[in-house]
């Protein structure tokens, strides 16, 4: 997920055409407006005729030209913003317009990554991620229920297959909807087979589709990459990868357990969680481990981290890969009947 010189690279390409692109439209702005107002080519060749006259005066010495040329542009520059408003322009019309005012589409705000350029990255890392085809056939639109029984009782809570997804999908979708105003994390934990992934999947296409930064990974991706970053030749890391991590709006990791767990993957997976926590950062995470055993892997500490910081959802029911496998062969809807 860190990127290479040529991801970079891409990326600034396309900084450095936006610029290109500013400057072509005001030069065409400039062309339409000269047409339409020809005042205003009289104005320019004025100020740029003052500014002359006001640089020679200041290198001969006279001190007071510098404050009569600001005095003098001020008032050709609203003579320019009365003749474009009274044709019906803006008063900004003839200047360089940005898609990111705060950084002027250069990417950087002195020597820092601007905000567009960071979520640029984070949406470069996502593209890569290979999500964005199954987001199109996984989503709040395709969601459907016909696979949760209201017969399948969980032991555990003494509710419905079918009442626990309900459940799960109406607390997705507030989520979702309040990202802005609330900063929560959800634990989608369970059998397998039961939607975890897909909840997980709804929520991400909600929040890229409202430009929020989103990273997915499967836990066994997101420990291999603080593996790398951690253990890794020092010429081959990203310094600021973990930031991505720990900083984009929404991460995902998907089927916590299946990784090959140790004390680096419980130390890492601690940071990763407490630092989101610190910086209101929200998770998802999706598990087919028991709460007891999410305790008993990762530490009382960790898990402590979750039960206080997380809404856990439990997701039971029949496999829905097999359920669909069934229906193909011309079985029942549900492995459990209705």
């Amino acid at each position: 997920m860190a990127l290479s010189n040529s991801q970079y690279e891409q990326i600034m390409r396309t900084y450095e055409q936006r610029q290109l692109d500013n400057e072509y439209q005001l030069r065409e702005r400039y062309k339409r407006a000269y047409s339409l107002i020809p005042e205003l080519e009289e104005l320019d060749h004025a100020i740029s005729s003052l500014s002359l006259e006001k640089a020679r005066k200041l290198l001969d010495g006279d001190e007071t030209a510098l404050l009569s040329l600001k005095q003098d542009l001020t008032s050709l520059t609203l003579q320019k913003q009365r003749l474009l408003e009274s044709h019906g322009l803006p008063s900004d019309y003839l200047e360089l317009h940005y898609t990111c005012p705060d950084c002027q589409d250069t990417g950087y705000q002195g020597t820092q990554k601007c905000h567009c350029l960071k979520k640029a990255i984070v949406d470069l890392l996502y593209t890569q991620s290979n999500l964005h085809e199954i987001l199109e056939k996984e989503n709040f639109h395709t969601c459907c229920l016909d696979f949760y029984s209201s017969n399948h009782i969980d032991p555990l809570t003494g509710r419905s297959s079918l009442e626990s997804m309900q459940t799960a999908l109406k607390t997705c979708h507030d989520f979702a909807a309040h990202f802005s105003e609330n900063f929560q994390n959800i634990l989608l934990y369970g059998d397998t087979g039961v939607g975890k992934t897909f909840l997980s999947h709804c929520i991400a296409k909600e929040l890229i589709d409202q430009a929020y930064s989103v990273i997915y990974f499967s836990a066994a991706q997101l420990f291999d990459l603080f593996a790398r970053h951690t253990f890794g030749r020092k010429e081959e890391q990203d310094q600021e990868e973990p930031e991505y991590i720990y900083n984009c709006d929404l991460l995902i990791i998907d089927d916590l357990g299946t990784e090959l767990s140790n004390s680096f993957t419980t130390s890492q997976l601690f940071v990763c969680l407490n630092e989101r926590i610190l910086r209101q950062k929200s998770t998802v995470i999706s598990t087919n481990l028991a709460l007891e055993d999410i305790k008993s892997i990762y530490s009382e500490r960790i898990f402590s981290r979750i039960s206080s910081n997380y809404t856990m959802l439990r997701l039971t029911g029949d496999d829905i890969r097999i359920q669909k496998k069934l229906l193909n062969l011309g079985g029942t809807k549900d492995a459990t009947s209705y």
